[in-house]
């Protein structure tokens, strides 16, 4: 099973490639040669409503060269060694970046108008269908600069920043040991045979050790091109421009970070039960992802789609069916091949596109959970493009993990029931592992990301000694006394691109304890997915808080995060209860 492309292009060389791409240059410039020059949508509502409808039409028809670049980067991830596809691709965004510089002075005119105007516009009938894109915008235009200096941000963010985080990845990917390279080496780290992770361990700390001078003046660099936007734009803290992109105020986010942190506990917890399941008294840092057990279960798609599809339909039938024309229609690429992209992703590049999803689907029970995973973020993709205005398709970063988690968790549920004794003890190790990771890591990784930030403003520059230090201080925390760190254990921050792109780790977090919340609900009432649905079309059409108290459910308070926090505890309590049980059987 492979993508099914027609709907967007015949192939490679489609004539319609140059045809389609002629239209969205006619489209862009008529509405930019019709507005560049106009001051009066910036004063009068209506002629603003007229305008807004006419960039609204644009962006979901044309937008900046979105057909043409949805096509070629999806023909790269089916052939990834292809040049011509890649430089398809290149001529394709050069002319999607034309277009994008020379159409921003629409928003940018309009996020810079005086705050009367503002007031006026948001309380104008006609504009009440744009009213939070207006007020996002509104919000943003505080840290905006003009046009000019907005294109000199975005032409030096290239070699200020792009270029030293490719470089410090680059060096990486060409790193090998014994015949493995970098990513081969971490994920031995997680090898069943002791001896073969500790030598995977050694080599890759050997490797990070290595490259930790050269990724000290690489973080120090891009911390400063980030304090120095910072400067520029007015931010009045490091993460101030991730959660106003986000729509997540930072109140709601401290909540959720102080209340997970509040729990490491029972991470530390959970990792005393895995060392005593491995026979170690301690697990070292780099073998904290060592799975427990083995699942010998093998699901093949044809099983894998038959368990997503029956779980889906038992929540709600349209759900059933957004899966089923997904499968029908070619949306899913399933299985590995010679120069296919690895990883899965899902991906609808703009309202009026269709949405494609990447497998590379291989058996294992973990396949079953991407599947799962990629599907939620499809079907939450397809609600927004039924259920609201093209201005608003898409999702913050702060739900955008909201919708995929959801489904993947009560899809991993079923599949549970179809093991037993050691089987099941693994696959609860293993959500427990994904979920740790996922929610109590990422928390003690944002902690480390602010206090970086913080103190590099405060001494100008800071070592890799002194960086490794705050890294441990932070891991420490969740990961406790079950877990040792070795010469090398400092340097894990090498590697990590999270802290390149600024405080967006904490998104993790939020969205499986916002999915885990409202798993609940519908547990309690299984009529609540009808309010979990409106939730998923609700798009960018309000913030994630307004969104949520539509549902009844306050994400600025702590019990809000604690009820999806108590559902880890109770999947450890079982995983700890089994543990128990199948060692008194042994006896």
């Amino acid at each position: 099973m492979k993508w099914n492309l027609n709907p967007l292009f015949k192939g490679d060389n489609d004539p319609q490639i140059a045809k389609r791409q002629a239209e969205v240059m006619k489209a862009s410039y008529l509405f930019i040669n019709k507005w560049k020059a106009r001051k009066d949508y910036l004063n009068d509502p209506k002629v603003l409503a007229g305008a807004l409808s006419e960039y609204e039409n644009w962006a979901a028809n044309f937008g900046t060269n979105d057909q043409v670049c949805y096509y070629f980067s999806l023909r790269s991830e089916q052939e990834k060694g292809n040049t011509k596809i890649k430089a398809s691709l290149n001529q394709a965004k050069n002319a999607a970046l034309k277009i994008d510089n020379d159409i921003q002075f629409f928003t940018l005119n309009l996020s810079k108008i005086g705050i009367g105007a503002q007031k006026k516009f948001l309380k104008a009938p006609e504009l009440l269908p744009y009213h939070q894109f207006l007020k996002k915008l509104f919000e943003v235009g505080r840290y905006t600069k003009s046009d000019a200096e907005e294109k000199i941000i975005n032409q030096l963010s290239d070699t200020s920043y792009h270029r030293w985080v490719d470089l410090i990845e680059s060096l990486l990917a060409q790193e090998e040991r014994g015949g493995k390279n970098f990513p081969t080496l971490l994920s031995e780290c997680a090898n069943q045979d002791k001896k073969k992770r500790a030598v995977a361990g050694q080599a890759a700390n050997e490797i990070l050790a290595a490259w930790a001078p050269v990724a000290e003046q690489e973080l120090n660099a891009v911390l400063e091109h980030k304090k120095a936007i910072d400067q520029i734009r007015g931010a009045e803290e490091p993460e101030t421009l991730r959660l106003l992109s986000d729509d997540i105020d930072k109140k709601t986010v401290a909540t959720m970070l102080k209340t997970v942190e509040n729990n490491f506990k029972l991470t530390r917890r959970y990792y005393e039960l895995k060392a005593k399941l491995l026979k170690q008294k301690k697990l070292s840092y780099f073998e904290r992802g060592v799975p427990v057990g083995k699942v010998n279960k093998k699901w093949s798609f044809p099983e894998a789609q038959k368990l997503v599809q029956n779980q889906l339909t038992k929540l709600d039938s349209e759900l059933g069916q957004i899966f089923a024309s997904f499968i029908k229609n070619g949306q899913i690429d399933v299985f590995p091949k010679k120069g296919k992209g690895g990883g899965a992703f899902c991906t609808s590049n703009s309202y009026t596109l269709p949405t494609y999803i990447l497998l590379n689907y291989t058996n294992e029970w973990r396949d079953v959970k991407t599947l799962a995973h990629e599907v939620g973020h499809g079907i939450n993709n397809e609600l927004i493009r039924k259920n609201s205005r093209p201005i608003y398709f898409g999702t913050p970063l702060s739900t955008a993990e909201v919708a995929s988690t959801f489904f993947e968790d009560l899809v991993l549920e079923s599949s549970r029931e179809e093991v037993a004794g050691q089987e099941k003890l693994a696959l609860l190790m293993a959500r427990l592992d994904d979920e740790v990771a996922t929610i109590f890591r990422q928390v003690a990784a944002y902690r480390f990301e602010q206090k970086l930030h913080l103190a590099y403003r405060k001494q100008g520059y800071l070592s890799k000694e002194i960086i490794g230090q705050m890294w441990l201080t932070e891991m420490k925390k969740y990961l406790g006394e079950a877990v040792t760190y070795p010469k090398g254990s400092e340097n894990w921050w090498v590697h990590w691109s999270h802290f390149r792109n600024f405080f967006y780790v904490y998104s993790y977090a939020s969205g499986l304890l916002i999915a885990k919340a409202m798993q609940a609900k519908v547990r309690a009432n299984p009529t609540f997915i009808h309010e979990v649905k409106k939730f998923l079309s609700g798009g960018t059409s309000k913030s994630p808080k307004e969104l949520f108290l539509e549902l009844g459910l306050d994400i600025s308070q702590p019990n809000f995060w604690q009820a999806g926090v108590n559902q880890f505890t109770e999947l450890l309590k079982e995983a700890e209860k089994l543990a128990r049980s199948l060692a008194e059987k042994k006896k």
